[in-house]
């Protein structure tokens, strides 16, 4: 056996264990769960740096979120800029970073116009497209070498996509390092680094934001979740691969009704800010899992719903609310009434009487821990099939001091604690 085969082997065996020894757990669910961070990252993992959906007509899609998320489109990168390849539309709103693709026709490809991710492939997207529909293909990750992420994550077992490629930004001289491996399905997880420190990806071109553009308080991706057929083997590959804790689990009862379908484990990287919960479909209930209807429509594993964190949530519903009037996002229908009497039981005084009032009205679900209040709602889904939704969310308390604190700051400085208030209902 060659040294090649040996390595392949001995990653194979470490993930088989791996597995193996996750088999062996049971689901204890959300209020029996102890969680613990044993700091155990396999390389250093920052934030969500950004999500790329594929479609079939970025143009439109990009224009349909901006209006309904209040995200102007600020970068771009199509026939306008050189990229005869593909379009692609770059929205911001604080920290949160979509970006929008698709192809231009084959044999319309100008050769020195190379576009910026220089093994993009349209058969291949449209191949995602056919099969998925409107989908997200990338979590981004902002790491601190995208290299070194790559390199770590296939010796540990990750199937290699994108090797570490640098991008060119021309209008600020830098570049950015970006590497791809599988993270499920045909979702890829994305690792970003290097000098250009610009939003989502280099080598697009700057969009001027039209005057009077009004945004509706979205800050950055609280939590980005999948469906998968095998939770246990999903959580074993990402763990292997990435070295992300266990930060919560669910069962069905923990998320409504048993009727629910699910079971639910969230994967946590070391400071805890990018939270992946990963859902499979349990059997044997009155109506088919939610899940599994999910895996049927997408034609496999695929990120199912990307929850977007506000500080206000409240105006950042009645301005989606508005917006869903002409071309927004439509949500779930309310709890009923009895939901909302029983509220003030279950949050006390961590909302008073006229934001209960405004709770109500604009059909949110809300959740308490020991440390904070959850605040949240769905949209039905965000395209033709029951696939891709969203969730707007809000979380109360759990202020902590960052660590460690900034050098040259003059008081401490504080941010929120991640899953703040619960894990709700999604």
């Amino acid at each position: 056996m060659g040294k090649g085969q040996a390595s392949e082997a001995a990653v194979a065996e470490r993930s088989a264990d791996g597995e193996r020894e996750l088999k062996q757990r049971k689901l204890v669910g959300y209020q029996n769960f102890v969680r613990n961070n044993p700091m155990s990252d396999k390389f250093e993992v920052h934030r969500f740096h950004h999500i790329e959906v594929w479609c079939g007509d970025a143009t439109n899609a990009a224009r349909r979120f901006s209006h309904a998320l209040g995200m102007p489109m600020i970068r771009k990168s199509d026939q306008s800029t050189g990229n005869s390849v593909y379009s692609s539309y770059t929205l911001l709103s604080g920290e949160l970073c979509f970006l929008f693709t698709s192809p231009y026709s084959s044999k319309c490809i100008v050769e020195d116009h190379a576009p910026p991710l220089p093994d993009y492939s349209i058969d291949k997207h449209w191949d995602f497209v056919k099969t998925h529909g409107l989908a997200v293909r990338a979590v981004g990750l902002s790491v601190s070498d995208a290299a070194a992420a790559y390199e770590t994550s296939v010796a540990n077992g990750g199937r290699g996509v994108l090797p570490p490629t640098r991008i060119a930004d021309t209008a600020t001289g830098t570049t950015q390092l970006v590497s791809e491996v599988e993270l499920y399905g045909d979702v890829v997880l994305r690792f970003v680094s290097g000098e250009y420190k610009g939003v989502g990806l280099a080598g697009y071109e700057d969009v001027a934001v039209p005057e009077g553009f009004k945004t509706y308080g979205l800050k950055r991706l609280d939590h980005a979740v999948g469906n998968v057929p095998d939770l246990m083997k999903q959580v074993a590959y990402l763990e292997a691969v990435t070295g992300f804790h266990e930060f919560a689990e669910f069962t069905a009862a923990d998320v409504g009704t048993v009727d629910s379908g699910l079971n639910s484990m969230v994967m946590a990287n070391n400071n805890e800010f990018v939270l992946m919960p990963i859902n499979e479909p349990t059997f044997g209930t009155k109506r088919k899992s939610q899940i599994q209807t999910y895996l049927e429509q997408n034609e496999g594993a695929g990120l199912q719903h990307l929850a977007l964190m506000t500080d206000d949530i409240l105006a950042t519903m009645r301005e989606m609310r508005a917006a869903g009037v002409t071309a927004g996002f439509d949500f779930m229908p309310r709890p009923s009434p009895e939901y909302y009497a029983n509220l003030p039981a279950k949050i006390g005084d961590a909302l008073n009487a006229e934001q209960y009032k405004e709770v109500e009205a604009q059909g949110l679900l809300a959740d308490k821990d020991d440390q904070g209040v959850l605040l949240q709602i769905f949209t039905k889904p965000v395209g033709d099939r029951p696939t891709l939704f969203l969730e707007i969310i809000q979380r109360i308390g759990c202020m902590r001091p960052v660590e460690p604190a900034p050098v040259a700051a003059t008081e401490p400085k504080i941010e929120q604690s991640a899953g703040c208030g619960g894990g709700g209902e999604g």
